[in-house]
């Protein structure tokens, strides 16, 4: 069994930066917290973003999130993990995406949030219908999603 905290989201709603940080500081051991917020943004592929809106697997998305910490937390020392992913429709700026790791030292917990996150770009069941100014469309997986995947293995 792993032994470190985790919180794992699924969520519509907005999430607190700041209280995220305060969560990942329970533990006496950390000596570095790295975090990662994605935000929807104004441009993609050279189209205007007017707005997104964001499905998921309910339960299976849960899941998929729950084995990508604890694979984490078995590459690295990790006391924390938090995952906040937001889904429905979001705005320009919005936050969408929420990971903290929590380690004794930087080198495993800025590891470990990279992996996290490219695996969640790559692995989670998450699907993205971006609104532009030329109409709404589906955003199909990256190459380079799946290429960051690779240093991983």
């Amino acid at each position: 069994m792993l032994d470190y905290q985790r919180h794992i989201a699924v969520q519509t709603d907005d999430f607190d930066l700041a209280h995220e940080y305060q969560c990942l500081r329970s533990h006496s051991a950390t000596g570095a917290i790295v975090t990662f917020c994605g935000l929807v943004r104004d441009m993609n592929d050279g189209k205007d973003v007017t707005g997104l809106f964001l499905e998921h697997y309910p339960g299976m998305t849960e899941k998929t999130l729950d084995s990508i910490a604890d694979e984490a937390a078995k590459r690295w020392p990790l006391q924390a993990v938090r995952v906040i992913h937001r889904v429905g429709q979001m705005a320009l700026c919005d936050q969408i995406v929420f990971v903290g790791v929590a380690s004794a030292h930087r080198g495993a917990a800025f590891d470990a949030c990279e992996f996290i996150m490219d695996f969640l770009k790559s692995r989670a069941p998450f699907w993205k219908r971006e609104q532009t100014t030329q109409g709404e469309h589906w955003v199909e997986a990256r190459t380079s999603d799946q290429d960051a995947l690779e240093r991983w293995t």
